[in-house]
This record gives structure tokens, sequence and C-alpha cells, in this order.
């Protein structure tokens, strides 16, 4: 299983965190031990004094391809979930001063946190909202509308490079508001209306 993930894929996200609007989807990858045990809690490692969080909609690949194209791309999810894309933000802005990639800031252990799937046909996915509370207040207010690069472009481009194997998942990218983390900090993530994640930060 390959965990792909999207970066800069909002452009207010984007602006944010002061980058420049991408012309192509911006992927890094996070290792399968980045998977975070269903249930268990998230604990800060102790090589980052800046973790932040990233909630984002992720798909599962259904169907194995290469070289997919946008028109076919939609046929090769069927399930949807929420994650959260952990990033230790101070490792990352060291590892990007010195043109080194992003993976020991992105892909460490327990870094990708998934929610349960759900049928994509439950959901209208191209105009699909969800957010991020911390400790009841709501962070990030999402809707895939605002997606710089829909779920097909991103499929029909990451195809190109890799290919795509069912039971990969893909991370399609964070909306504004992201921010840190500290211990005893209670995250819930609702997919629409319905609550879907329940994590505490230790």
């Amino acid at each position: 299983m390959k965990i792909i993930c999207i970066g800069r894929n909002y452009a207010a996200h984007a602006a944010e965190l002061g980058n420049e609007i991408p012309e192509n989807p911006v992927i890094f990858i996070k290792p399968d031990t980045a998977v975070l045990k269903k249930g268990a809690d998230f604990y800060i490692p102790e090589f980052s004094q800046d973790v932040h969080y990233e909630l984002e909609v992720v798909l599962k690949i259904s169907k194995g391809g290469k070289y997919i194209q946008p028109e076919n791309a939609a046929q090769y999810y069927q399930e949807i979930a929420l994650g959260i894309d952990f990033t230790a933000r101070d490792l990352q802005s060291q590892l990007k001063a010195k043109g080194l990639p992003w993976e020991l800031a992105k892909g460490f252990d327990g870094s990708a946190v998934i929610t349960e799937f759900f049928p994509k046909e439950d959901f209208d996915v191209k105009d699909l909202h969800f957010s991020l509370h911390r400790n009841k207040e709501m962070v990030q207010n999402g809707h895939t509308k605002q997606m710089i690069f829909s779920p097909e472009d991103i499929i029909a481009f990451v195809s190109k490079y890799f290919t795509l194997r069912v039971g990969d998942l893909i991370f399609t990218g964070t909306p504004e508001g992201v921010g840190k983390v500290y211990e005893n900090d209670v995250l819930e993530a609702y997919l629409e209306q319905q609550k879907v994640l329940d994590l505490r930060i230790q």
C-alpha cells in the first residue's frame, strides 16, 4: 500500500504558508508505517516542537491502473475517508531551507490518521464539506469544490508516475486553518454533519 499525498491543493492554505499556487499537483509519499493504529492516541514525537494538523479527504484506490485519463479516473475509487496529515512543521522548514525532501517531517510513525471509509456514492465528492474541531472550536472548514486539482485530476496525474494498485490511499490536500497541536488536545473531524474522528493528543 502506498500513501500518496498532495500538497498545496487549496489556494488559501498555500497562501497561509507563503507558497505559490502550483501548476501541477505537489506530490509526497508517506510509508505504510505512518498509519496510526485505529483507536490509538497521537503522541507528539520528541524530535519536533511544532507538529501541525492538516485535515484532508482521502481516496482509496479500488482498481489498479497506469496512465489513467481524467475522464475515466472516477472509476478508480469507490470509497472516501477523512485523514489527518500530521506535519512536523519546524523540521519541514529546516529541510526546505536546505532544499531537502520533506519525508522526515511528513512520514514519521503515526503521522497519517485515517477514519473508516465510506461509499463515495453517499456524498457529492465535488461539493463535500468537511471540518476539524480542536477542543470543540472549529479550526478547519473545507469544501472539495475549492480544490485546485480535483480527485480525477490527481488520479490522472499521479498515475503517470506511479502505477496505482488496489488499496493505495491518496490524501488530497488540506484547506486553510492548519495549526499546532498540544498535549491533551482533542481533535474531532466531521464529514458533512457526521463526526468520524475523535482523537486525543498525548
